[in-house]
């Protein structure tokens, strides 16, 4: 058993909340035009659990930081990958056109994107502050 303040144990947290945007997001993309959720719903929503999802991920890699700092590092990781759009060699763009490579790394440059990753960050950051906050032996 993990105790409830320990860095694994968020970490597990961090891994487990990854792991439900991912089932979230995947399902929104699949599911969300079929039962006629508007595209801006399914576009920018997929984009905010991608933004929460690598909140997540880069809090689970960084474990005793703080939400806060978690939050730039996972933003400015989120921008860096949104400007990585802006890079085209034939491979690269041969993979964007894959669901792989569409889900990951996405296909157009998008300053739209840059403001749902930041919500979606925001969201997951104050999430992860609440639970923390809520047991003051977990910081």
């Amino acid at each position: 058993m993990l105790a409830s303040g320990s860095p694994l144990h968020r970490r597990v947290q961090c891994l487990a909340a990854s792991v439900v945007v991912i089932a979230i997001g995947l399902a929104l993309r699949m599911e969300g035009y079929r039962i006629g959720l508007p595209f801006v719903v399914v576009k920018y929503g997929g984009s905010l659990l991608w933004g929460s999802m690598v909140y997540f991920l880069v809090a689970a890699l960084a474990c005793q930081r703080s939400p806060r700092s978690v939050a730039t590092l996972a933003f400015g990781l989120a921008v860096c990958v949104e400007l990585f759009r802006l890079y085209h060699t034939p491979w690269l763009d041969a993979f964007r056109l894959t669901t792989a490579g569409a889900l990951l790394l996405g296909r157009v440059f998008s300053l739209w994107n840059i403001l749902a990753y930041a919500l979606g960050i925001a969201v997951a950051a104050g999430l992860d502050h609440w639970r923390l906050a809520r047991n003051p032996e977990r910081r």
